[in-house]
């Protein structure tokens, strides 16, 4: 679950890509009125706002949006509070600023409520984005309550028909210290400290959790420490949007869900690999993969448990199923794959920026499983569907992904590639 709350800024990029469209095919308007409406000239974009995702359902809103740009046409800073409403929770409003100060360094925060259940404050910083130095760090501070999620049962045959909702609070503090052999080479360390409190449902046409899986592991309030090493190969040419080369880590370590160092102690292993390549000027082939093993596990709570759904890639935990919910399936390992074909269909230039618009046909494959003789490829989830991405280079990405699957189709919407 740990990396939901990071993706606040939903349809930005595609929704100032559009409202950019539309304002330059159009006549210059005279009017006092009409200045606001063309991007040229309006002091910020009103982007309209349609956060879809297959556990909250639909939210809709209205995202004013201040962009700041340099002297190359690229944004250093985006400012965008909201207002937004969902038929779950009620009217909310959210402050949010991304700032890009360099290549090397960014942050952001983002804070906000609704009038029902849920509240959110995260706040990231991330130097040493470019490996150029002898250090990288990132860090974050994070308090999401949300109560949307979804649990089905343990085992990658978990039934739709067990389907329970709780409502999941976390709060936790989590830094990587990264220390670059090279530009290409990197050994980092992470530590995690968190609170989990796992309460009853809110929504009401759904069980709650402690209905049909009491004594579930991870239920009432718990506190994990995480600590795992990482060692990568990155020769991407780009973070946010690359292109060609690729990253591959592989992490190792352990976490206590009641302390540090108990009986409690639990580890994990795995490997994550990216790969671009060209194909054309304008297109490049993504696939991404991801193994993820517990040996050794117990008494584990369900929400550190391998996890695949949703329609984001997080290291060393969850992975994306894009037709299903987040953490549709949960066991003790998991698998997942995906391919992308990323075509560039429209280019422009507006609010003093560039923008692009790619279109990504798209492949996920993925399972859990109990056991480490058990082959990966076994008994895979298949999923196929089309995304649609807006692009402000170089840090910023929004996307609208359509999957389908077994239980149907669904839709989410983010910033920053899936994986």
């Amino acid at each position: 679950m740990v990396g939901r709350a990071h993706w606040g800024l939903r349809m930005l990029a595609l929704g100032a890509a559009g409202w950019a469209f539309s304002g330059t095919a159009a006549a210059v308007p005279t009017s006092a009125f009409a200045r606001w409406l063309d991007p040229a000239t309006a002091p910020f974009i009103p982007v309209p706002e349609i956060d879809v995702d297959p556990n909250s359902g639909t939210t809709l809103g209205l995202i004013p949006t201040w962009l700041v740009t340099d002297d190359k046409a690229q944004i250093r800073k985006i400012i965008a509070p909201d207002i937004i409403h969902n038929p779950n929770f009620g009217w909310g409003a959210r402050g949010r600023i991304f700032s890009y100060p360099s290549d090397d360094t960014q942050w952001s925060l983002v804070a906000g409520a609704k009038q029902r259940v849920e509240s959110e404050f995260d706040f990231e910083y991330e130097t040493g984005r470019l490996r150029a130095s002898t250090w990288s760090f990132n860090a974050s501070v994070v308090y999401d309550r949300s109560g949307t999620p979804r649990f089905y049962g343990i085992g990658n045959n978990s039934r739709i028909f067990n389907e329970t909702n709780y409502t999941d609070q976390q709060k936790y503090v989590q830094t990587t210290l990264g220390w670059n052999l090279s530009h290409a080479w990197q050994i980092s360390y992470t530590l995690r400290i968190r609170s989990v409190a796992i309460q009853p449902g809110s929504l009401a046409r759904f069980a709650s959790i402690q209905t049909r899986f009491q004594g579930l592991l991870g239920i009432g309030v718990n506190h994990e420490v995480l600590s795992r090493m990482q060692v990568a190969y990155d020769t991407r040419n780009d973070t946010t949007v690359p292109t060609k080369g690729g990253a591959y880590v592989i992490f190792g370590g352990v976490a206590s869900s009641r302390g540090f160092m108990n009986d409690s102690l639990y580890s994990v292993a795995g490997f994550d690999g990216r790969q671009f390549w060209s194909a054309g000027p304008d297109a490049v082939i993504a696939a991404h993969v991801a193994l993820r093993y517990m040996p050794g596990e117990s008494n584990v709570p369900f929400w550190s448990l391998s996890s695949i759904g949703g329609d984001r890639s997080v290291l060393g935990e969850a992975q994306p199923l894009r037709g299903f919910g987040d953490g549709r399936f949960y066991g003790r390992n998991s698998f997942s794959s995906s391919i992308e074909y990323r075509r560039r269909v429209l280019s422009l230039n507006a609010m003093s920026t560039h923008i692009d618009v790619e279109l990504a046909p798209f492949i996920d494959l993925g399972d859990v499983f109990a056991h480490s003789r058990t082959t990966p490829l076994a008994h895979l989830h298949r999923v196929v569907g089309l995304g649609f991405r807006g692009i402000a280079p170089p840090f910023v990405v929004g996307y609208v992904d359509f999957g389908y699957g077994s239980e149907g189709a669904a839709v989410f919407t983010g910033i920053n590639y899936p994986f």
